[in-house]
């Protein structure tokens, strides 16, 4: 499949950077968070985290459920 536009990939990029900058923060791992994603009913394993976090072309929705279960309650753009 084709990549989007030079925008999309440019936004995607940040995203992907925006999360892991989170994760790494807060000392959290993508199996930690494969555990807390399951307490709020999000069934992902390490791996699947690390090609969808790797890949960056994640859902809003799973941005939101990533901050959500590492309690990131404000962001800096």
């Amino acid at each position: 499949m084709a990549k989007a536009d030079a925008a999309t990939v440019e936004f995607e990029t940040r995203a992907k950077n925006l999360l892991k900058g989170e994760l790494k923060r807060r000392g959290v791992t993508y199996a930690q968070l494969a555990e807390k994603l399951a307490a709020l009913g999000v069934v992902e394993n390490e791996r699947n985290l690390n090609n969808k976090i790797s890949r960056g072309g994640f859902t809003a929705a799973f941005l939101l459920q990533c901050l959500t279960a590492i309690e990131v309650s404000s962001l800096n753009l």
